[in-house]
């Protein structure tokens, strides 16, 4: 196909431009405090490599599917377990993901459309924070993207293999993010059935054909894991039934939609008893992360609340209406060890600007600030994109691709809208990268189309100002909801829209040279005015006063007007640098600056390089020094307390109780039986026990029936203490304790 002489060159600008955004400040990459230790097991066998364990000793796998963490793990094979090699992997999915769309919308909609969709891709603030992030979500869509550039192909020649290649991607997606994989099928689907040139019996056939292999591929995992012996694999996270179709379907889908009413009770969701499901998150009083735990209280506690890297979790897991638990809290967070039920029940609706904001609760969530700031600038230029594109093709032959294209992208872009609007987002602005893809492919299709009515005239010829003039209204009113960022945003957007709207109406019918350069100056106008809003978002990555998130999110994603400041993504309040040229943090700045990984619990976190602290390490020495024959070095009555010394070490440290510290496993009897048999003899007591609190359990009534608090209290009657004086620690009260089990106690 025949480019103009730019078009090349144009794309290798945009694709540049996008690995600098992606890969900017990677070496100051943090930890995925739950995600990451998951990774470095996986790096030490491939055993936990393929099962997706979280400890290196196997014993209980991730509460999510392993494939996202694949890439991660094998850079950290090659390069070494750092940070940045964990984030690597995402910003090549990003880069490869923006070529694939660039593909896709050329063939569809030409290079012209093709580029400008590159750059509403590219300046998309979620884009730009999804592939600087350690989570799911960049793997998963790239996946879709290849899905939808296979069904592509198989619609436009009626051919099965590329259709076949299509349900592949879908399948590798799955293992991504799970059932959310499938919500892009309504549109791949259609077009296929709607536009290939094939006879109806034959396009059905094919597709049953595709659906078999994607339905394969997608639940190879599980058949996998379900035909492994109990014995011989890790337990399965966020179950009480050890089964991977529980946690997929259960546990990280049915629990998301537990507002509607939906519950997963029968499933095997360890989720569905614990208070995070629709209407008993304000029912039940939470007295802290334990009873016991204190100092850990959720690692980098609160600081960064509701902005950091809040819960992972992926498509749907537990807490029906509001925020889910946060997994990397805030680093300046709360280290004295009691988080009460006042914090958790904060925390649990969302807390503070980046993260699980209050507009990121119910049908409108789509349109509150937090959201649509980072990803909906383009919602009314993509959206009358696809009621044109639908409408002007009228009439044209069935395999019409134009009209097949706008089909496909407004069906994907309608089915993950409606899913999110229905669902639980709970602060998780990197979910919104699947949104993204199809506003900035119809935005692309959608101004080239209107370009064309434009210069020929005629009633149709209004349409382009009108979206511009509504997309500029639409941006100008968001970016005026954070007056303290950027004050001259909103105005700036609003002139750059009235002048393209007064350039584009006179030029309309003209065929004067005078009237074509009028015309292009009003495009290059509309491009600006829609454009640049968020393109002023997406370059805070620069800004140090934002920096990055684990959220995804980039630049301030709420406001705080009493005080005139702002938000940032990462949850932290100070003057942007580039108001008055100052940046005024506070101490919770100054300690994610310092990059420290801090309050892992009593011991005192990690230091700001991943290593162990003085209190850490001596406890370490001593019991691997008295570890013996045993197959645990020791083991912790939660992830959280675990986390930092398979983080810094890869010790084989035994979590209890799963991410939510509700899951069943091991059991009393289990772990008395690990005592007996002399594969364990320390237990490291407190630091919290997984993310209960969060989910209305913790140290309240239901925990005390679960298997951890019931391990906790054998323990502490049956073991005995080790001051922490023999291995040169100090003793802190209400924070953790060492306990030595078993003969020669």
């Amino acid at each position: 196909m025949d480019q103009p002489a730019y078009a090349r060159p144009a794309l290798l600008f945009i694709t540049v431009l996008a690995a600098v955004l992606y890969v900017w400040g990677i070496n100051h990459s943090q930890y995925h405090t739950f995600y990451a230790n998951a990774a470095r097991s996986m790096t030490e066998s491939w055993k936990a490599f393929f099962f997706g364990s979280f400890d290196p000793g196997n014993s209980i796998t991730l509460d999510k599917l392993p494939g996202f963490l694949w890439p991660q793990a094998l850079s950290a094979r090659i390069f070494g377990f750092h940070p940045w090699a964990l984030t690597l992997p995402q910003v090549l999915e990003g880069v490869a993901s923006l070529l694939v769309l660039h593909r896709l919308v050329r063939r569809w909609a030409g290079v012209n459309a093709a580029l400008i969709a590159d750059t509403a891709f590219l300046v998309t603030p979620v884009a730009v924070g999804l592939f600087r992030t350690a989570v799911e979500d960049p793997a998963f869509t790239l996946c879709v993207l290849l899905a939808a550039e296979a069904a592509q192909r198989a619609a436009r020649d009626g051919r099965l293999r590329p259709l076949v290649a299509c349900g592949v991607w879908v399948g590798v997606g799955f293992q991504a993010k799970m059932l959310e994989a499938w919500a892009v099928l309504p549109a791949l689907a259609l077009v296929y059935l709607v536009t290939a040139p094939v006879t109806l019996r034959k396009r059905l056939a094919h597709l049953g054909v595709a659906a078999v292999v994607m339905t394969a591929v997608s639940l190879s995992w599980m058949l996998a894991v379900t035909l492994t012996p109990a014995k011989d694999r890790p337990y399965v996270d966020g179950t009480t039934n050890n089964s991977a179709f529980s946690m997929v379907v259960g546990y990280n889908f049915l629990n998301r939609f537990s507002s509607l009413g939906i519950s997963a009770a029968s499933t095997g969701s360890v989720s569905a008893t614990q208070g995070g499901g629709g209407g008993h998150r304000g029912e039940r009083t939470t007295g802290g992360l334990s009873g016991q735990a204190g100092g850990q209280t959720g690692g980098q506690a609160g600081g960064q609340a509701g902005g950091a890297d809040s819960a992972h979790r992926g498509f749907g897991t537990s807490s029906g209406s509001g925020s889910y638990a946060h997994r990397r809290l805030g680093t300046a967070g709360v280290q004295s060890g009691q988080f009460t039920g006042a914090q958790a029940a904060a925390a649990r609706q969302g807390g503070g600007g980046g993260g699980g904001g209050g507009d990121q609760n119910g049908w409108s969530k789509m349109f509150g600030t937090s959201l649509a700031s980072q990803t909906g600038w383009l919602y009314p230029i993509a959206a009358i994109s696809v009621i044109c594109g639908l409408l002007w093709r009228r009439g044209r032959p069935r395999t019409d691709g134009i009209r097949g294209g706008f089909l496909m992208w407004g069906t994907w872009l309608a089915t993950y809208f409606l899913v999110f609007s229905a669902g639980s987002v709970g602060g998780h602005t990197y979910y919104m990268g699947v949104i993204a893809v199809p506003l900035a492919a119809l935005t692309g299709g959608g101004v080239v189309q209107m370009w064309r009515a434009h210069r020929a005239g005629g009633r149709r010829a209004w349409v382009l100002p009108g979206a511009v003039a509504a997309t500029a209204a639409w941006s100008a009113y968001l970016a005026g909801q954070f007056s303290s960022f950027l004050p001259w945003l909103a105005p700036l957007v609003g002139v750059l829209g009235l002048a393209a709207v007064a350039l584009l109406a006179p030029a309309r019918p003209t065929r004067t040279p005078t009237g074509g350069r009028l015309a292009l100056a009003g495009l290059a106008a509309a491009l600006a005015a829609v454009l640049i809003a968020p393109g002023a978002w997406a370059v805070q990555v620069f800004n140090p006063a934002y920096g990055s998130t684990g959220m995804g999110a980039v630049g301030p994603s709420g406001t705080n007007r009493g005080h005139g400041s702002v938000t940032s993504a990462s949850g932290r309040r100070g003057q942007v640098l580039w108001g008055d040229g100052t940046a005024r943090a506070g101490a919770a700045t100054a300690a994610v600056g310092r990059g420290g990984v801090a309050g892992f619990g009593g011991f005192g976190g990690m230091d700001a390089g991943g290593e162990l602290t003085a209190s850490q390490r001596k406890l370490l020495h001593y019991t691997t020094a008295h570890q013996g024959s045993a197959e645990y070095v020791f083991a912790t009555t939660g992830w959280n307390s675990a986390s930092p010394y398979i983080l810094a070490t890869g010790a084989r440290v035994l979590p209890l109780g799963g991410f939510s510290g509700q899951v069943p496993f091991p059991t009393e009897a289990q772990f008395q039986q690990l005592v007996a048999s002399g594969k364990l003899h320390y237990v490291l007591v407190g630091g919290g026990r997984g993310m209960g609190a969060f989910f209305g359990g913790g140290s309240g009534t239901t925990s005390a029936s679960t298997a951890t608090t019931q391990i906790t209290s054998w323990v502490q009657s049956t073991c005995t203490p080790v001051p922490a004086s023999t291995y040169g620690g100090t003793d802190v009260a209400g924070t953790q304790a060492l306990y030595r089990c078993g003969t020669g106690q």
